[in-house]
């Protein structure tokens, strides 16, 4: 069964700047600390990325997935459904982008993993709980330094 997690946040930028930055995959490796390397295998007819191959950092070693991403709700989301994946059967996820009363935008960011090894239920939610905080703490710091 698949671990679920969700995260809110706040940014000080509009929707759409927080949709680019989020859709700009080729640059995860530049902000993004545990992407190591992504390589693009598919665009779409607008040339965004379709299929993508991530080489990530994760407990301690490398690991590589293939992620098919959709965006049919663009720019209030974008989604992922894991396709290939060396430690992972399931890695599907979506950033949703709402307005914020005050300005800005509300984050949200669901996540649906699966591991290939059982590990403990603790262990899980603690990895979890710590890949969820950094990418929403990142992707905060790379919309608001360069809106």
């Amino acid at each position: 069964m698949a671990d679920q997690a969700t995260e809110h946040m706040s940014v000080s930028a509009p929707p759409e700047r927080c949709f680019a930055v989020a859709a700009d995959i080729e640059r995860y490796p530049e902000w993004a600390a545990d992407i190591k390397e992504v390589e693009i295998k598919e665009r779409d007819g607008q040339g965004r990325p379709l299929l993508v191959t991530f080489r990530a950092a994760a407990f301690g070693r490398s690991t590589s997935y293939t992620l098919a991403y959709d965006y049919s709700d663009a720019p209030h989301a974008l989604a992922w459904k894991l396709t290939q994946g060396d430690i992972t059967t399931k890695l599907d996820g979506i950033y949703v982008f709402e307005p914020a009363e005050t300005g800005g935008t509300d984050v949200t960011y669901h996540l649906e993993a699966e591991l290939r090894v059982p590990i403990p239920g603790f262990i899980k939610m603690r990895a979890t709980s710590r890949i969820m905080a950094t990418a929403m703490r990142e992707l905060k710091a790379r919309v608001e330094s360069t809106s």
